[in-house]
């Protein structure tokens, strides 16, 4: 059972005045709805913060910070007495946030593939080689490391800035550049073969 949903504060610049991570995992075992609201009030605005920067979507934003919020409340008992509860709310906020960015890019695509289908038109030659070019992106961004994939799609597939990154994901700026020109270098040696000057396998 989830306890009664607080009104969320929007103020981007919240405190966070909830306790800390052993003493709030201790009263949330004890079911301490008093002490999971000082956790919602202090971190659902920054939740919804970093969704909406990787969404651009305030309402799924807020839907997927109470998701994770309320599975937080949900999944009490089973975390070990160690766990860093704030960290694990704001990965699992990215995390998701991802995901659905994903969902929405596999939809388009099978939008894209059903409407050529249905066409029934073969696909001219430069149009297969566009279509083999796309595959070879997608594994190489699968492939990437967990960082340096997040920061990639982030930058490239979301269009944000490397502070915006940052801030999403709780990095430094050196941070997100450093994971950028590490995943760059891992794209260019698996598209290779596409690059000028190199021969498809």
């Amino acid at each position: 059972m989830r306890p009664p949903l607080p009104p969320g504060p929007r103020p981007d610049d919240a405190p966070d005045n909830a306790p800390d991570d052993p003493a709030l995992l201790d009263a949330l075992r004890r079911g301490d709805e008093a002490a999971f609201d000082r956790a919602f009030r202090a971190w659902y605005p920054r939740m919804v913060g970093a969704a909406n920067a990787m969404l651009r979507d305030l309402a799924v934003a807020e839907e997927i910070a109470q998701d994770v919020m309320f599975e937080l409340w949900r999944r009490r008992e089973q975390f070990p007495p160690d766990t860093a509860l704030r960290s694990y709310a704001f990965r699992a906020v990215r995390n998701r946030a991802l995901n659905h960015a994903r969902h929405l890019r596999v939809e388009r695509d099978g939008a894209r593939v059903a409407a050529q289908e249905e066409a029934q038109e073969p696909l001219a030659p430069s149009e297969l080689v566009s279509a083999e070019l796309e595959a070879a992106i997608v594994g190489a961004v699968e492939a990437l490391p967990p960082r340096c994939r997040e920061v990639f799609e982030l930058s490239r597939v979301k269009g944000l800035r490397y502070a915006e990154i940052a801030e999403a994901m709780g990095l430094s700026v050196k941070t997100v550049d450093a994971q950028m020109g590490k995943a760059l270098r891992i794209m260019r040696e698996r598209l290779a073969p596409w690059l000028p000057g190199g021969e498809r396998l």
